[in-house]
């Protein structure tokens, strides 16, 4: 372990000693009630009767996790529910998966199902006309399922009206309430315990390949299956957001990006830190205190009933000012200031140029206005934070400083 000078924090333990410093945090945490996911339904049913819309079909994926808090998973089967306007949802799934999804089954509701050489589609049909639907009506399709699936449907029934099932799903998901407030916020508590145990055990030589095999260790032991994502970058690399094929190994003066997250009862974490492994620069503080400025920036925009725009505008605004960008353009940040988050990692809103949806109670997102210098080194300093009556509120507070980034 190198003896020259180090940020507070980094580089103290072994990978041993920081595990062991790690307790499960999810103990006392309690999932979504069944009652939660009818009152999502109902709101649903709601926006669907106001707008016209005749039902939604819910792929296997998030939305159907949702809505009816079954977990499953998308793949070249049908799997799905089929949610009309009015009345009870139905499961569309193979006959031989009847079994495992009414264990998985948190709200009770019909499942018609279909042998492995039938038709899925042509069962969609049935139900929906089961369920007093014409070929004629308005269905929105899940936003996230595959085109096949859409493509399928279509070729029995053209005169159907096919929608954007984004139109439902984004009007009740980007919205959370107190308990999916409360999941997220113990996720993202984990998370940074975790962020502070890997910048522990940082030392020279060290591989990224094993800093990800600990961050993996690490959220295991702070009660989630694992990572989510990790993403762990030195040097030159971190200039690239989403990372590069080769590990690199750690020298003393390297810039160190971190960014992971786990998920607790579905719900995500996303949190980003930078530093310096040693003495940083002149050039190096210089450009951390900027993407920390655009940050705050970005923060103190966030005022309920603002365009979500604006938040990226505030971001931008800064960096400019102090020459960096303008727009997207290099040194500079090179993507949106930030996304939604809840059950998928990126979800609406976004905070990004010329964004008209208004900023409300609920909505959580991702701050991170990442600096990219090409050749250099990149910083990412990446918290959420959501909207309350009062304005925003941090789920983590930002990094405290270079010299201290976790304020030890």
């Amino acid at each position: 372990m190198t003896t020259m000078k180090l940020p507070v924090g980094i580089g103290t333990k072994t990978k041993e000693q920081a595990l062991n410093d790690l307790q499960n945090m999810t103990l006392d945490l309690v999932p979504i009630q069944p009652a939660e996911y009818q009152s999502r339904i109902t709101k649903a049913q709601h926006y669907m009767k106001a707008h016209g819309i005749d039902a939604m079909y819910l792929n296997a994926g998030t939305n159907l996790k949702y809505f009816t808090g079954m977990q499953w998973y998308a793949s070249e089967r049908m799997v799905g529910a089929i949610l009309p306007a009015e009345g009870q949802f139905q499961y569309i799934a193979p006959t031989f998966e009847i079994g495992s999804l009414r264990d998985f089954q948190l709200l009770n509701a019909p499942i018609r199902s279909w042998e492995e050489h039938e038709s899925p589609y042509a069962l969609f049909l049935e139900v929906i006309k089961d369920m007093g639907m014409s070929l004629e009506s308005t269905i929105a399709m899940d936003e996230s399922a595959a085109f096949f699936l859409f493509d399928g449907i279509r070729q029995l029934a053209p005169s159907l009206n096919f929608i954007n099932g984004k139109a439902v799903s984004a009007h009740c998901r980007m919205h959370k309430s107190k308990n999916e407030l409360a999941l997220m916020q113990r996720a993202m508590d984990m998370t940074l315990e975790v962020h502070k145990a890997a910048a522990s055990i940082l030392c020279e030589g060290i591989t990224t390949t094993e800093v990800e095999a600990f961050i993996h260790e690490a959220h295991k032991r702070v009660g989630a299956p694992g990572n989510y994502f990790c993403i762990v970058l030195f040097g030159l690399a971190s200039s690239f957001p989403h990372g590069v094929k080769e590990a690199q190994t750690l020298k003393y003066g390297d810039v160190v990006l971190i960014d992971t997250g786990c998920k607790v009862h579905s719900y995500l974490s996303d949190i980003t830190r930078t530093y310096v492994f040693g003495e940083a620069t002149e050039h190096q503080q210089a450009m951390w205190q900027h993407e920390k400025n655009g940050q705050i920036a970005a923060f103190n925009a966030a005022k309920l009933g603002a365009p979500c725009g604006d938040v990226d505008k505030a971001a931008r605004d800064y960096l400019a000012s102090v020459d960096l960008g303008p727009d997207y353009n290099l040194p500079g940040c090179p993507h949106r200031t930030g996304h939604g988050i809840g059950l998928d990692i990126h979800e609406w809103p976004y905070l990004v140029k010329d964004n008209p949806e208004p900023l409300a109670k609920g909505m959580c997102f991702s701050n991170e206005p990442m600096l990219v210098l090409p050749g250099e080194f990149g910083i990412r300093l990446e918290d959420h934070f959501y909207m309350t009556e009062q304005g925003p509120k941090w789920f983590t507070e930002p990094a405290h400083s270079l010299d201290n980034p976790f304020g030890l």
